[in-house]
């Protein structure tokens, strides 16, 4: 499977992405490493880079609905700022299962890292119509629910569930239609 395959196609298009930890690793279950990307996410928005309509992060990836006129540039820029701040935050803390883990399943052609904290690609997905972005937004507001994690989608604190009920969260987003 080509890198190529993953590729945004229009510009300014809003899309539903993906990004996976390497081999689905819980690497934000624990809270200093979901910091960070939410820290990333945060400064993406606050600099204009990305306009995040709805985001979720679980412990093994992150979901978003998101617009940018580049967004694989922002994208592949965002996961390269928060592995290098992940691998620097458990060289320093730990755990060492993480970083073995990060080391072993690295892709052989990326020999210029020890480490590889995010899989590759990010999965867009142009939204084409409401109906659409409706489905993606709930998709992603209810993935905490549907992993039985939380019985309301706003109680996920890694969300954007609340925002959509009137309730800043941690990411400052751009509510749409729902």
């Amino acid at each position: 499977m080509g890198r190529s395959r993953y590729k945004t196609t229009e510009d300014g298009k809003t899309y539903f992405v993906t990004s996976s930890a390497i081999h689905w690793l819980p690497l934000f279950a624990m809270p200093d490493l979901a910091a960070i990307v939410i820290d990333s996410l945060t400064f993406l928005h606050n600099n204009k880079r990305i306009i995040i309509h709805a985001w979720v992060l679980m412990e093994t990836h992150l979901h978003m609905v998101a617009s940018s006129l580049d967004m694989s540039s922002e994208i592949r820029k965002m996961k390269s700022y928060t592995a290098r701040s992940i691998v620097d935050y458990l060289k320093s803390k730990g755990p060492d299962l993480f970083l073995k883990q990060m080391d072993f399943c690295k892709k052989k052609h990326k020999d210029d890292q020890v480490y590889q904290v995010w899989q590759e690609g990010f999965h867009p997905e142009i939204i084409v119509g409401e109906a659409m972005l409706n489905t993606k937004i709930q998709y992603v507001h209810f993935n905490p629910v549907k992993r039985g994690y939380v019985d309301c989608p706003e109680h996920w604190r890694y969300s954007s569930a609340k925002d959509y009920l009137g309730v800043d969260g941690l990411v400052p987003i751009e509510t749409l239609v729902c």
